[in-house]
């Protein structure tokens, strides 16, 4: 038996496999701290034998592998966490 928080979880990254990627009409160049990776919509996890994808909630896309450290787009906005001044992944 699955938990209920675990059912909606497998549901979610099926449907974010299905997402197209994005590409360079969405993702513009950065040489900033204002890329994918410190943007709120990011978000990454394991998918079919365990290979990571990285994905934009915001686009509802899958981004390339090595883009989220290098692009950004329009609709960037800084992680809740960076705003508060509490990074759980520095602890």
């Amino acid at each position: 038996m699955v938990p209920i928080g675990a059912q909606t979880l497998l549901g979610r990254r099926h449907q974010s496999e299905a997402w197209p990627y994005l590409d360079e009409e969405v993702l513009v160049a950065s040489r900033s701290h204002t890329v994918c990776l410190t943007c709120h919509f990011f978000r990454h996890y394991a998918g079919v034998s365990c290979i990571p994808l990285l994905t934009c909630q915001l686009h509802q896309g899958l981004l390339p592998q090595g883009e989220h450290l290098t692009c950004r787009c329009q609709g960037w906005t800084e992680d809740m966490t960076r705003q508060r001044g509490w990074c759980p992944e520095v602890a």
